[in-house]
C-alpha cells in the first residue's frame, strides 16, 4: 500500500474579505460601546457630586475624544499578521540515485 502525500497547510492564507469586514466591525461596536459606558459613568459622577469630579471630568472628555478617533482608525486599518503564528513546513528534496547506465555529455 502506497503512502499518501500530507495535505498542504494553508494557515498562511489571508483571512476573506467578509470574515475580516465582520471582525473590524464587531472591534468597532466594541469600542463605541465602551464609549457609551463612559458617557453614562460621566453622567453619573457629575449627578452623585463625586470626588475629585474636576479629574474624572478630564479624564472622561479625553476618553470620549480618543475612543471615536482610535475606533475609526483600527476599523480602517488592515489587520496584519503575526509572524512566528504558524509553523511552515518546507519538504527536503529526495536524494536521486545514480543513473544504471552512462549519462552522454554535451562537451
Amino acid at each position: 500500500m502506497a503512502r499518501r502525500e500530507k495535505a498542504t497547510s494553508i494557515t498562511d492564507a489571508a483571512m476573506s474579505l467578509d470574515e475580516e469586514r465582520r471582525y473590524r466591525t464587531i472591534r468597532y461596536v466594541v469600542m463605541m460601546s465602551i464609549r457609551g459606558v463612559l458617557v453614562i459613568v460621566i453622567g453619573i459622577l457629575v449627578m452623585a457630586e463625586a470626588p475629585m469630579l474636576w479629574l474624572w471630568l478630564a479624564l472622561g472628555v479625553v476618553g470620549m475624544a480618543v475612543l471615536p478617533w482610535l475606533a475609526v482608525i483600527l476599523a480602517n486599518d488592515a489587520l496584519a499578521r503575526k509572524p512566528g503564528r504558524f509553523i511552515k513546513h518546507q519538504r527536503r528534496a529526495q536524494t536521486l540515485e545514480a543513473p544504471e547506465r552512462r549519462m552522454i555529455d554535451s562537451e
